[in-house]
């Protein structure tokens, strides 16, 4: 018998990396543009000479004269990097990004990302304290631009005092800077996007950004909305009985953010108003629209979705009150859809980029989770922890670290929970597993639905990812030092198990891992015994350098009751359920670039189709004549229509390819093994021992009624590059911050992994 033949060598990848870096620099070149234009607008170099010649040469009877504009300024650059940032991921895909090594542990921004713990901030890095003070400073220069040039406008004129002009003036500039923070408000929560992993970002860890940029908006909205009410009530514009409305609802917002605590809020509502007749041509909040086109009423609707929203999305409510928060959270769509018409669909179009990628996302999560996916077993743990094993197509990959959202109909039909997912798709192609620790209501449901016996059969669930970073970069380090607390200790496994994949299967040199695991009780331990899945790990593993340090806070000495049986759930296959495959297919983010791109065509195209042939024959272009708001309706109407052609088509010619593996996996997999038609539990007597657990158990040194010392962990490390990942709750993560950016060691390189917010 003759060897078989090596297999061809891969092919090169230097034209990839050349085109991926030219298209880098083009996205660096029109994003650097981008900003220049926030920069720029609030001048007069930009209102007078560059906007009147680009309205100039963009005026047509298919976009009027606002609209062109306004799409090729600040529409067009942010869709083009969009897709061309589409192109750049599915050329990284052909790459192994995530096995590239650094430079001796050398890294030119090593001291930029040290961390900083910043009071309302929590952990951040100096590249993104950097650029959150740059971004004040556009708002600062916007705001103080703005008024200087607007205040040197105002004269004494008759029947109108100069400080009342000059705040009917601050108050449409606090709108317009406000505007520049909703412009940047949907990206970081836009879960498939494509503008996130090429600045090497994901929608996880973006969500502080969200949060941060949310503050920001509502503040300068309720500043602009209290600026007018003043104007109007100093100019008798405003009734008496909106003056004490708006007083209330501004005292009972700010009440409510510093007692947020309480639920006195609800009681204050009690408060009795006396409504009195009022002459309605007097009162200008009540008007849809006034002489400049804005529809007041749209504003205050807007503004009023926005603030209870705002105050929901507060630490203390959204963590003992989260389905509060949750669906308060969706008045987000009342809160845009009124700003549209408030402003009208010209200048809305300027914060319509980000919106428009996060509508494009939103409904193609939408028919993801549609269709239930095949759960195949549980393992339930002692410590009122599950982890839920799904089916997967052996085409989906994703990296470490990665998260999914999980719906249970049978607990809440409505109710999304994300979820690290602790499985490896290179050790085990076919299965995509998630631990959930039952801490909050929704996950003590699930485990006590579980843990019972003879609760159910099968459990029916949906999925929505999952998602990722685009690469990772955990070997460029000698050492990897994994801090976790509790449950924190999920995204290490996934980490634990490439490593095991890479070392062990791909024969590749890894860095040393030492995970630093501290638990409540000695129960919790057994969290541990995931690190190796059911099927698919090596008889051992012996070229992976891993120690485990567990501390068991609470207990002085082990318990009797710290072996318990961890018992293998499985459930019965339905027919409707399918594996998880990639809702877009292998080739997902060339086809994402497609949606984005064909749908804002079709959109073009039907609102030229309308504008000309019904709207100019109407008003042509003095957009006097036809209403603002029916026209913002419409344009959202048609938006949305391009969103769902495109999407839907591209979903629908994946599904069938995708409809074809599932049948084919379906085959392979058979009936769920039972040992009676009824039965619940298969091989519950299977203990772990089937597993090569001997290999995890002389990794683990348990101590007992004891916290890690970190410094000295972390301190004694003599490696070139330490790479110090750290999860669970923010004192630890406080803690190991402060380490690593005491200055005292050079060699530790921090990252957070949080998932708390």
């Amino acid at each position: 018998m003759h060897p078989p033949p090596p297999p061809p060598p891969p092919p090169s990848h230097e034209g990839n990396k050349i085109i991926r870096a030219a298209i880098m620099a083009v996205i660096a070149a029109v994003f650097a543009g981008y900003l220049l234009l926030w920069v720029m607008m609030p001048t007069k170099t930009f209102s007078i000479t560059w906007l009147t010649e680009i309205r100039a040469k963009t005026t047509s009877t298919y976009y009027g004269t606002y609209q062109g504009a306004t799409y090729l300024v600040f529409t067009f650059p942010v869709l083009f990097i969009a897709v061309l940032g589409c192109v750049y991921l599915h050329l990284g895909k052909k790459l192994r990004d995530n096995h590239t090594k650094g430079t001796n542990g050398k890294h030119r921004l090593a001291t930029w990302k040290r961390p900083v713990i910043i009071k309302g901030l929590g952990i951040v890095s100096r590249i993104e304290l950097a650029f959150f003070l740059m971004f004040i400073a556009l708002i600062v220069w916007n705001v103080a631009t703005y008024l200087n040039i607007g205040f040197a406008k105002i004269t004494a004129q008759s029947g109108e005092k100069v400080w009342e002009a000059k705040l009917d003036m601050a108050a449409l500039k606090l709108g317009l800077v406000g505007n520049i923070a909703l412009s940047f408000l949907f990206f970081p929560v836009t879960r498939g996007s494509s503008v996130l992993p090429i600045f090497g970002l994901t929608s996880e860890a973006s969500v502080k950004y969200h949060i941060w940029l949310g503050h920001i908006v509502l503040t300068i909205f309720t500043a602009h909305g209290l600026c007018y009410i003043i104007f109007w009530a100093a100019t008798h514009q405003l009734s008496e009985v909106h003056i004490y409305i708006y007083i209330y609802i501004y005292i009972y917002i700010y009440i409510f953010f510093f007692l947020s605590h309480t639920l006195h809020f609800f009681k204050l509502s009690r408060g009795q108003i006396i409504l009195r007749s009022f002459p309605e041509s007097d009162c200008r909040m009540l008007k849809w629209k006034n002489n400049t086109g804005v529809s007041n009423v749209a504003g205050e609707l807007s503004l009023l979705a926005g603030l209870v929203l705002w105050i929901t999305t507060f630490p203390r409510i959204r963590r003992k009150m989260f389905e509060l928060f949750f669906y308060t959270h969706h008045l987000y769509i009342l809160f845009v859809l009124f700003f549209v018409l408030h402003i009208g669909i010209s200048f809305a179009s300027i914060m319509l980029p980000g919106f428009f990628l996060f509508m494009i996302d939103r409904y193609l999560r939408f028919l993801q989770s549609r269709r239930g996916v095949r759960l195949m077993s549980a393992r339930v743990l002692p410590c009122e922890t599950v982890e839920l094993n799904f089916s997967k197509s052996k085409g989906l990959s994703y990296p470490p670290t990665s998260i999914m959202f999980i719906n249970v109909p049978s607990i809440s039909k409505l109710q999304w929970h994300p979820f690290t997912i602790t499985s490896s798709s290179n050790l085990e192609s076919d299965k995509i597993s998630v631990m959930i620790k039952g801490e909050g209501s929704w996950s003590k449901k699930l485990y006590n639905l579980l843990a019972s016996p003879s609760s159910v059969v099968r459990l029916d669930a949906s999925i929505e990812g999952p998602y990722g970073p685009a690469s990772t970069n955990f070997l460029r380090h000698d050492l990897l030092v994994m801090i976790s607390g509790g449950s924190g200790v999920t995204p290490f496994i996934s980490i634990i198990q490439e490593l095991i994949h890479t070392s062990e299967t791909l024969n590749e040199k890894t860095p040393k891992v030492l995970l630093i695991t501290a638990f409540k009780n000695s129960a919790d331990l057994t969290m541990l015994d995931l690190i190796l899945p059911i099927s698919g790990a090596p008889s051992k593993f012996s070229n992976l350098g891993l120690q485990i340090e567990a501390y068991v806070t609470r207990e002085k000495q082990p318990t009797t009751q710290q072996k318990t049986t961890t018992r293998t759930v499985w459930f019965k296959p339905s027919p409707s359920d399918a594996p998880l495959t990639p809702i877009l297919g292998q080739n997902n983010w060339l086809w994402l670039g497609a949606i984005i791109s064909s749908s804002f065509i079709v959109y073009l195209i039907f609102i030229g189709i309308l504008t000309r042939f019904y709207i100019y024959p109407i008003d042509h272009n003095t957009n006097m004549i036809y209403s603002s708001s029916s026209r913002a309706v419409l344009h959202i109407l048609f938006l949305c229509i391009g969103i769902v052609i495109a999407a839907t088509a591209g979903f629908l010619k994946n599904k069938s390819r995708n409809a074809k593996e599932s049948v084919q996996i379906r085959n392979m997999e058979g009936a769920t093994p039972m040992t009676s038609p009824n039965s619940l539990y298969y091989n519950a007597d299977r203990e772990l021992e089937s597993l090569p657990h001997e290999s995890i158990s002389q990794c683990i040194n348990v101590h007992y009624g004891e916290r890690p010392d970190l410094k000295r962990f972390l301190f004694e490390r003599k490696e070139s590059s330490v790479g110090v990942l750290v999860c669970g709750p923010k004192k630890l993560r406080h803690e190991a911050a402060n380490i690593c950016s005491s200055g005292l060691a050079d060699n530790l390189h921090f990252e957070s992994i949080s998932f708390s917010w």
